[in-house]
């Protein structure tokens, strides 16, 4: 396949949508689609792409589900809902075809049931999900198994829901307790096992899932994501975390980091961390991207061999990355400057 579509989600009134030939690395923006007020995270239905799903990240928060039209074109919202909360950071659909979205800034969260044969359509019955800490920023759900795991950057913790007799009510049935301090952000899983990346430690972990309901596990491993040579005064904060499978043309798999500079820049940017799984997590090398704050980003093409990333800040514009050398390098393809800033990915194909 050569063209790819990917649609981008940021802190403006819009979704932008972009056109990426993979045969002449050109990155071309192709519209901007008029959403709810910042669009921060957006995410595609699990089987039908022609969904998508964004989150309004303000206080109040709200939810709201688009169907996707030519060349990306979002259409009018078809459906908007209060997320309940302020500052909803991150929504997902899960398999059952309801909606997780995460309220930052209030500690809760909402699971919604969607309708069985229009999952744009959002039903009224889910209960509020409040997260008991004196401290709360629950900043992503992650369905695994009968569960859905939050991590929580606020209370060094990551939550395990279950659904509590009907969709749309989910309660907390136990907790993985994270270093103190550290600020659990994304997650993902492998197997039986968790990687986690912790904003304000600038690390990324490694455990294995304890059984449920309840309990932790010792750190199999413990990273510093922070690249070498900063300038003083950088401020960094773990950001997004992807993991990646072997395949025809990557032998083996990797995890990849980003790390967001928030305070004094350094003039190469931000960089992704890249990590060997097997035979044990290890450290391979950094990446500089050129950006500002790298939020999220997220892997494209058959053999997810294209990394799309952008900036919460600056002027960065957006980057296609390629995987190189079996998976242990980032080469820069491309970079789109038209719009400054993005926060989150999908592709459409």
């Amino acid at each position: 396949m050569v063209n790819f579509t990917i649609l981008a989600g940021g802190y403006s009134t819009f979704v932008a949508s972009y056109l990426f030939n993979s045969d002449t690395n050109a990155l071309t923006l192709l519209n901007q689609s008029p959403t709810g007020a910042n669009p921060s995270w957006i995410s595609l239905h699990p089987t039908n792409k022609s969904i998508l799903y964004a989150v309004n990240e303000n206080s109040p928060g709200s939810l709201q589900s688009f169907l996707i039209g030519k060349d990306g074109l979002l259409l009018s919202p078809v459906d908007t809902i209060s997320s309940e909360g302020g500052s909803p950071a991150y929504t997902t659909p899960l398999s059952t075809g309801q909606v997780a979205i995460m309220n930052y800034d209030t500690g809760n969260g909402l699971i919604v049931p969607t309708e069985k044969d229009n999952p744009l359509e959002f039903l009224s019955d889910y209960s509020l999900i409040t997260f008991n800490a004196p401290v709360s920023h629950p900043h992503m759900a992650l369905e695994h198994g009968q569960e859905v795991f939050v991590p929580d950057l606020g209370a060094d913790k990551i939550w395990r829901l279950v659904e509590d007799g009907a969709p749309g009510k989910f309660r907390v049935q136990g907790q993985i307790d994270q270093p103190k301090g550290s600020g659990p952000r994304h997650i993902a899983t492998r197997g039986n096992m968790l990687y986690t990346v912790h904003e304000l430690s600038s690390t990324l972990t490694q455990q294995l899932i304890p059984p449920p309901p309840n309990g932790t596990t010792p750190l199999i491993a413990n990273f510093s994501i922070l690249p070498p040579g900063l300038p003083e005064g950088a401020a960094m904060a773990g950001a997004e975390i992807l993991i990646t499978e072997a395949s025809e043309h990557f032998p083996e798999p990797f995890v990849y980091v980003s790390n967001r500079n928030t305070g004094v820049q350094d003039p190469r940017g931000d960089a992704i961390a890249i990590f060997r799984v097997e035979p044990k997590l290890s450290l391979v090398d950094f990446v500089w991207t050129g950006l500002d704050q790298i939020r999220g980003m997220q892997l494209g093409g058959p053999e997810k061999e294209f990394l799309i990333a952008g900036g919460v800040a600056g002027d960065g514009g957006v980057i296609m990355l390629k995987r190189t050398e079996g998976g242990r390098n980032l080469t820069l393809l491309t970079r789109n400057l038209e719009v400054p800033t993005r926060t989150s990915f999908v592709w459409l194909n």
